[in-house]
């Protein structure tokens, strides 16, 4: 079982890497070709400013699944660390928690997507809903992120409270 939920997590973390890969690369090089052709020759290409606009929030939300996997996000322990045998249970209960309330946002964000879809992009004519669908593939991912990390988390805090018994 474990076998397959880091399997998931890994593909999980491969794809959001690729996107940020791609996502930043292609901003970078529409940037510096754009502002190269402003010194060269005193004229932009219309649609560089719009593609890097309609690309942030896939870097931010790839980076936000990321920083998730990894465990790089602000975390209160104070109580959890008090709490010991109960810790996995509060831990794993939490994080449940999280998961719902991620598939809430991406419930919440469907409307969204309906009236985002008549809203269309000067120049490129990008509808508003690809912004959207990244906001919600990005809350999908977020909870599968936190559902498939309950198991190692039940697991680490289960071996340190009983390393805490035994030294007790």
């Amino acid at each position: 079982m474990n076998t397959c939920l880091d399997w998931v997590n890994r593909s999980i973390g491969g794809a959001c890497r690729f996107v940020l890969y791609v996502t930043l690369t292609l901003t970078f090089l529409i940037l510096s070709a754009n502002v190269a052709l402003r010194y060269v020759s005193g004229t932009s290409l219309a649609w560089a400013s719009e593609l890097p606009e309609l690309m942030f929030p896939w870097i931010i939300m790839s980076g936000v699944v990321l920083a998730a996997q990894h465990g790089s996000h602000i975390a209160v322990v104070l109580l959890t660390q008090r709490l010991g045998s109960a810790r996995r249970w509060v831990l794993a209960g939490g994080a449940a928690l999280v998961a719902v309330l991620y598939l809430g946002l991406t419930w919440a964000t469907l409307p969204l997507m309906e009236i985002s879809a008549d809203e269309y992009t000067p120049i490129l004519n990008v509808p508003g809903s690809v912004t959207v669908g990244c906001l919600m593939a990005g809350f999908v991912l977020l909870a599968v992120v936190t559902l498939t990390q309950i198991p190692a988390l039940w697991h680490s805090t289960g071996a340190d409270a009983e390393s805490e018994g035994a030294s007790s």
